[in-house]
């Protein structure tokens, strides 16, 4: 399975790092798109990629030349506040959509979701801080620890990543 994901500096280490090992296990193809192909610091400071040579780091203009079958969005409030910004990712997130790929979004990743504009009536979750924006982009906010419409899979904070990840896998096999 070839993965995307789209994060940035400030990242929320967890949301990144456990999908991240979590979907190599499986020994899948893992693209991690950050500005300008540069490493960044998690909001932690963790390194983002940990091991630059275990990642294939490609710049924001790139993730059009690849066809993926998975798009992970991690969450982080600052990290979120730049990479809504872009364009570029706004857009391929809104085709990858459109293309009813799996898409697998975390805590305050959903802001990405929102900018794409991709959310008027469907049904997700966010950090509780972000409701408001959920509702005013014309979604349901449901307040569960993960929620499946169609296509999206959303957990509003880290501490169920497992189970969300879980969720992600079921649904892209």
């Amino acid at each position: 399975m070839k993965i995307l994901i789209i994060t940035g500096s400030l990242v929320q280490d967890h949301e990144f790092i456990y999908p991240f090992y979590r979907l190599q296990e499986d020994n899948n193809y893992i693209d991690i798109a950050l500005k300008n192909a540069l490493p960044v610091k998690g909001i932690l400071g963790t390194s983002i990629p940990p091991k630059k040579e275990d990642a294939n780091i490609i710049d924001y203009e790139k993730i059009y030349n690849k066809d993926y079958d998975l798009l992970i969005l991690p969450g982080g409030a600052k990290a979120m506040e730049y990479l809504r910004q872009e364009k570029i990712v706004l857009d391929f997130i809104s085709k990858f959509n459109q293309m009813n790929k799996i898409i697998g979004c975390i805590c305050h990743g959903t802001q990405l979701l929102i900018s794409a504009k991709i959310l008027k009536t469907r049904k997700v979750t966010g950090y509780y801080s972000i409701k408001d924006d959920i509702i005013n982009a014309g979604a349901e906010y449901i307040n569960e620890a993960v929620v499946v419409d169609n296509n999206i899979i959303t957990s509003p904070h880290y501490k169920f990543m497992g189970q969300w990840m879980r969720e992600v896998l079921n649904k892209v096999k």
